[in-house]
């Protein structure tokens, strides 16, 4: 059966979704630290709150993709290894013994991956939220939960990153 233009798109997509995300999530984290917002956006918004602004909105659909992904084509048992604990439960018991964990597969270093994509999903919504409401009076319980959720984000992903670099070094070795 011929693919469909949407399934095309969805097979050029998909290898290529976590790099998509990784530019606009590096210049939002990064502009963070410098926002001044409260229910919304000022008039006369710094360059760093518009980008944080904008560049949020686009990593909606984006982290969205990348959790249907994550879900599809029998992934979900990797990124998410509670549904199938054998590889979690070998690397939970390896680090009890000081040994790290071994990247791939159904273990820790794939929960950790799954979770950074519903962190970062979250994140998005929330600020979707935010976005939605703004000018309103939720708009400042929507931007609390964005921030707490993106500090979570932010936590998991340094983990991701050790992690990553933890993996590389182990390839690097053998």
């Amino acid at each position: 059966m011929p693919l469909t233009a949407p399934g095309k798109l969805w097979q050029w997509l998909a290898p290529r979704l976590h790099a998509l995300v990784l530019l606009p999530t590096v210049l939002v984290l990064g502009s963070s630290p410098f926002l001044l917002m409260g229910r919304r956006l000022r008039e006369n918004a710094s360059v760093w709150d518009v980008t944080h602004v904008y560049l949020g909105l686009l990593l909606v659909p984006l982290s969205i993709l990348l959790l249907y992904y994550c879900l599809s084509g029998g992934r979900a048992r990797q990124f998410f290894p509670l549904f199938a604990p054998s590889g979690l439960i070998s690397d939970l018991k390896g680090l009890v013994t000081g040994k790290l964990p071994k990247g791939g597969g159904s273990g820790l270093f794939s929960l950790l991956e799954g979770g950074c994509v519903l962190l970062l999903t979250a994140t998005a919504l929330t600020g979707f939220g935010w976005f939605l409401t703004e000018g309103g009076t939720e708009a400042l319980s929507w931007r609390g939960w964005h921030k707490d959720l993106g500090l979570a984000f932010f936590i998991a992903l340094i983990m991701h990153l050790l992690a990553a670099v933890s993996h590389l070094l182990d390839f690097l070795k053998s």
